[in-house]
């Protein structure tokens, strides 16, 4: 009787996800976290007492213990740079709170207090989650191998003693524990941690093997040619690293500004206290005087001009599925003008479908019939290429005959008896072999069509003849075209396809995509090379991927975006922000947010600049009055934070979304229509 298609058995093996897995810091563990915490709840804690007209005893204290918890770090951080003879914006802020409170605005300080502390701790997080996945990392190369001695003997040893030369054995499921080259076997490698590609590659004497790659089946005899030191995996985590340091300019230049803001502010401050003190002026008034000056000339306002509209897009952004790791971020991605893209389980889903049929002349069999012969043949498999296969017969709900004496041979396919007849499915090159030569001319004309698309061909022989050809690729994802062209209209520039994958299957699924500019084979330092590449050019390089392949490109662009369903821990902690829903159209639905984030951020700062310099000069050509002072200031915060928070609207993302669909729907039609 036929059988129904059920699902193949699953295995635990490394996807194109490559996850490493390691200890993740929690976030209580970091002392940054935990002070601030402390702040903000006594925070909550204090306000709803004061505004509902509390005696100050009830919450005076709960203020102190805010600027306590929230304060001294920074404030001993500031008090260290100033014995070195730096002055920063930290400690400055310290003061202006403390100013804050001596006038009695008690509540002001302290919320600039819980906003700063609070930045601290997300920093420190981030950091430290970064350094938990380049640790993890390299928790994918195997911790011990089966070296073979001279004699040999099979001895056990950690694969950091492995040396140059030495010859190890890699059985069937087990990791490869060090970068070399085969000696002797065959096997099916997946190497989806290093390159990106979905499919194992086939491993023969001669051929390359890197340490943290799964073999699947056949067993290995490898010659080690790298220390662990030097390995593809060890060089993505150094790389890896470094690129982070790269940033570090930008951080340079920051702190120059701040250092100069601040001193500037400590000098006027003190001259608008000294000077009218000496021309005669009254110790209390000079006093006052320099009082307001200090509170309007604070930069509270300027922080508020700046934090909401970035917060409050990164808010929304996590409503819809993008998590944006910092304020930062979230102004940079609006910076990007050029997007490079990696193709595996980024533009495509990441698992092999059949998308080819090709029944041969004269075998009789029509398109159900041979997937079903061929599904029949490879559901005892638990190949990709054989669940891919038996998957496409499921979604047809195809009856299978049963199968029996089946075989498996790596590189080349199985073989198993159907219905009284011997199928085999598998490698072309290797199967035609088998067939006679004038058998095989239609067969290899249907697999030289199917490989020059960018397929993968598979054949089907039927008692040593072909009977047909099946096409297996990586789908595209449905809104990958949209999405292109959502980010060509956004930085004015095609995306760039960088992948690990062959030519030919790159170059396909960039003509779906609507890509022209294609950089295939490509390992991850040669990933990195190309963003490094870009960025020394004078560009601003979005990267967008999910594997532990991309992880340099991650690093080394301006703003790195990591698909986070099937995403590896490294990618997911070295990019900047992570689409947690892998729906690709959130990318430049983003990307439009934090453009509007960033002019809201222009306008406030014109509104704090305003209110800033008018009651600074109001307060030294005139006599501005402490009351009307601290009204003015807290006048232009109240204003830039409600213009910050309209962000916050659900409207806010659907326009970011509905007008890149808007620009996208003539490319997705001339996508579908190509297609």
């Amino acid at each position: 009787m036929p059988t129904a298609v059920a699902p193949p058995p699953s295995r635990s093996v490394a996807g194109g996800s490559g996850k490493a897995l390691g200890r993740r810091t929690r976030v209580l563990a970091l002392a940054e976290a935990r002070w601030a915490g402390a702040a903000l709840l006594l925070f909550l804690l204090a306000l709803p007492l004061e505004l509902t007209g509390a005696p100050a005893w009830a919450w005076g204290p709960l203020y102190a213990l805010v600027y306590a918890a929230g304060g001294w770090e920074p404030a001993l951080s500031g008090l260290r740079e100033l014995r070195e003879k730096v002055l920063d914006v930290d400690l400055l802020m310290i003061v202006a709170a403390l100013g804050a409170a001596s006038i009695g605005q008690v509540m002001d300080g302290a919320l600039l207090i819980v906003i700063f502390a609070t930045s601290g701790a997300l920093e420190a997080l981030a950091t430290a989650r970064t350094q938990d996945a380049v640790r993890g990392l390299l928790d994918l190369a195997p911790a011990t191998a089966s070296r073979i001695a001279p004699d040999g003997r099979e001895e056990s040893v950690p694969t950091g003693d492995l040396t140059v030369g030495d010859v190890i054995r890699i059985r069937p499921g087990e990791r490869v524990g060090a970068d070399g080259r085969v000696l002797d076997g065959a096997g099916e490698v997946d190497q989806a941690t290093i390159t990106g590609e979905p499919l194992p590659v086939v491993k023969e004497a001669g051929d390359e093997v890197f340490a943290g790659t799964l073999n699947g089946t056949g067993t290995l005899k490898v010659a080690v040619e790298r220390d662990a030191s030097e390995s593809v995996i060890a060089r993505i985590v150094a790389m890896t690293e470094e690129a982070s340091r790269t940033k570090a300019p930008t951080q340079l230049f920051i702190e120059k500004v701040e250092q100069r803001y601040s001193l500037g502010m400590v000098a006027a401050t003190l001259a608008v206290f000294l000077v009218p003190l000496a021309l005669g002026d009254d110790v209390t008034a000079s006093l006052l005087r320099a009082m307001t000056f200090m509170i309007v000339a604070s930069p509270c306002a300027v922080v508020l001009a700046t934090m909401p509209p970035l917060l409050s897009a990164m808010a929304n952004a996590g409503r819809h599925g993008v998590l944006v790791k910092s304020a930062v971020v979230m102004e940079r991605l609006g910076q990007a003008d050029v997007v490079a893209l990696d193709k595996t389980g980024t533009l495509t889903e990441g698992a092999p479908r059949v998308t080819g049929i090709r029944p041969l002349p004269g075998s009789g069999l029509t398109g159900d019939t041979l997937l079903a012969l061929a599904a029949a043949a490879e559901h005892p498999s638990e190949h990709p290429l054989g669940r891919a296969v038996v998957n496409a017969a499921q979604e047809r709900r195809l009856p299978l005959p049963p199968a029996s004496e089946f075989t498996s041979a790596p590189g080349t396919g199985v073989t198993a008896t159907v219905d009284g007849h011997r199928v085999s499915v598998g490698s072309p090159a290797r199967l035609l072999r088998e067939s006679a030569a004038d058998a095989s001319a239609g067969a290899a004309a249907s697999v030289s069509e199917l490989e020059e698309s960018g397929r993968t061909a598979v054949l089907v022989l039927r008692d040593g003849l072909p009977v047909g050809v099946l096409g297996i690729a990586d789908r595209i994802r449905r809104d990958a075209a949209a999405t292109v062209a959502s980010l060509a209209r956004l930085t004015d520039g095609s995306p760039i396809l960088l992948t690990g994958d062959h030519a030919r299957a790159a170059d396909r699924l960039a003509a779906e995509a609507g890509i022209t500019d294609v950089r295939a084979g490509l390992l991850p330092q040669d990933k990195a090379a190309a963003v490094q590449e870009q960025e020394r050019a004078g560009r601003k390089v979005l990267v967008v991927g999910d594997g532990v392949n991309d992880a340099p490109a991650l690093a080394a662009a301006h703003v790195g975006i990591a698909m986070g369903r099937a995403g590896s821990d490294l990618a997911l902690e070295t990019a900047d922000a992570v689409v947690i829903r892998d729906e690709l159209a959130t990318v430049p639905a983003a990307v439009a947010l934090s453009r509007a984030a960033r002019r809201l951020v222009v306008q406030n700062l014109v509104v704090a600049g305003v209110f800033i310099s008018g009651l600074v000069a109001w307060d030294l050509v005139g006599h501005l009055p402490l009351p009307l002072g601290v009204l003015g200031h807290e006048g232009s915060t109240v204003i830039v934070g409600l213009n910050g928070l309209r962000l916050l609207r659900e409207s806010a993302w659907r326009r970011a979304a509905g007008q890149e669909r808007d620009m996208a729907v003539p490319a997705t039609r001339a996508a579908e229509a190509s297609v």
